[in-house]
């Protein structure tokens, strides 16, 4: 620790974000870089607490307070080799995740924790503008090969470890370009493409083969794939979306979220969409029904295409702003979250239930709702949700948009065609070893786990890679983690 008073003198310094009136105008990224001098100032403020608890809980177990000491001390190869000992996307996790190292911050106890997010953000990006991010290809080959179905963050990472291994990779993606959710799900003025296609010609001169509009299970036979290839490890995600069955659902102008956003992301990217298969939130009033990350990138990207109104309601009641007793420090508690899109407009409503959508001409126009109420508990002390008495209230929607999340991976085609045993919630049932019920077939990601983060994602890469590794060879030097 290169200042021990650091956390004492300097206050928490976030990233600062593109003007609104500048923003929504374009889809380029809305966070602006830290500059090296900031970012060594605030990774002074990590302090010597003995425990780190935010090494604790992070998915992939980063050295954070090593690269904090090391950004500090201005020796950023060093703090990137640490760096990249846990983590192979700090690009895309210093952008995407909702950092639950900094709600475990020992700082955090009685004032603002480290900035370690944008730290880690800021060692990569300047890893990147000096050259210091080469491609290294493994020094040997082990013989063997292994097939990595999907291109998200869990098979990339997957990807990545066992190439370091040594062993020849071939990554399926069904989809024309490489990145998965992270190119297709996320809008650019989140993550801009480029970053995702930076790194992937990384992977590339490393020694990666990647092949895109391959529909394993589909165009790609199976058996071929479990034939040629030693293992194979299937992190195609978790792509069905929950929907909402209630009256009028079969109304035109409902979409799903991810519907809604992979559309956007290809046209921003310069793919052609018939006219009559758009969805475009111009001059409308948008819905978005659902309060996660997914329902606010959709609030950004409606604000972008220019909708007259943006509304977001969620039937879970309002977070609280600060911690209560039952999300203590250093648990990563469920608080009020405000993302950038929802700085730049629309309104945003709690405990809010969606009872039925009607319509004129097939079309939807209106959002029948009640508020509702979780103050009593069940027999299990659980809340119980009752409809308010006399709450009822309409909403008009040009546009509606579910956002309401996803249940489990596809299961027509691979899943299906290999047989693969399914846990209770529909995802695929791994040993803990991560080897599905075929022999050699390995699970990784949200596939296996449900949806969840980014950087779960990645931890599940790593991990279903050392499995891997070690199921082809007897042992692995590839950390478990």
């Amino acid at each position: 620790m290169g200042n021990p008073r650091g956390f004492l003198e300097i206050e928490r310094s976030d990233l600062r974000h593109r003007a609104v009136c500048e923003r929504i105008k374009d889809y380029e990224e809305v966070a602006l870089l830290p500059t090296a001098e900031s970012s060594r100032e605030q990774g002074s403020r990590c302090m010597d607490c003995g425990t780190p608890f935010c090494h604790w809980a992070c998915p992939i177990g980063n050295y954070i307070p090593e690269w904090n000491d090391l950004l500090f001390h201005n020796k950023w190869q060093r703090a990137l080799e640490i760096l990249g000992a846990t983590n192979n996307f700090p690009e895309i996790t210093g952008r995407l995740c909702p950092a639950l190292c900094e709600y475990s911050c020992v700082l955090g106890i009685n004032d603002d924790p480290v900035t370690i997010k944008q730290n880690e953000l800021a060692i990569i990006e300047y890893a990147f503008r000096h050259n210091l991010i080469k491609a290294r290809k493994p020094k040997s080959r082990t013989g063997k090969s292994v097939a990595v179905v999907g291109s998200g963050p869990a098979a990339l990472a997957c990807a990545d470890q066992l190439n370091k291994a040594g062993h020849r990779i071939t990554v399926f993606e069904k989809d024309d370009k490489v990145g998965g959710i992270l190119r297709y799900g996320i809008p650019d003025f989140k993550l801009d493409k480029k970053i995702i296609d930076r790194r992937v010609e990384i992977l590339r001169k490393e020694g990666i083969k990647f092949v895109t509009g391959a529909n394993v299970g589909v165009g790609v036979k199976v058996d071929t794939l479990k034939k040629d290839f030693d293992a194979v490890c299937l992190a195609c995600g978790s792509r069905v979306p929950r929907d909402l069955r209630i009256e009028g659902r079969e109304l035109s102008g409902i979409h799903f979220a991810m519907d809604y956003l992979v559309q956007s992301n290809r046209i921003v990217g310069g793919e052609r969409v018939k006219d009559s298969q758009v969805i475009n939130a111009s001059g409308k009033r948008v819905v978005v029904i659902g309060g996660g990350d997914t329902g606010a990138d959709c609030v950004g990207t409606a604000h972008r295409q220019g909708a007259a109104c943006v509304i977001q309601i969620e039937v879970l009641p309002r977070p609280p702003e600060c911690r209560t007793p039952e999300s203590a420090w250093p648990k990563y508690p469920l608080l009020l979250k405000t993302s950038s899109s929802h700085e730049e407009g629309g309104e945003r409503h709690w405990a809010v239930l969606t009872k039925r959508f009607t319509g004129k001409e097939g079309r939807v126009k209106k959002i029948a709702c009640v508020k509702v109420d979780f103050s009593k508990k069940d027999k299990n002390s659980c809340p119980l949700m009752q409809e308010i008495r006399g709450s009822e209230f309409d909403i008009e929607a040009d546009l509606v948009i579910l956002a309401i999340g996803f249940v489990h991976p596809e299961h027509s085609g691979l899943i299906e065609k290999l047989g693969l045993e399914l846990d209770n919630k529909g995802n695929i049932k791994t040993d803990p070893c991560y080897m599905t019920s075929a022999k050699k077939v390995f699970a990784a990601g949200d596939a296996r786990r449900g949806q969840s983060l980014i950087v779960w994602a990645i931890s599940e890469g790593r991990r279903a890679a050392h499995c891997i590794d070690k199921y082809l060879m007897g042992r692995s030097d590839l950390p478990g983690i």
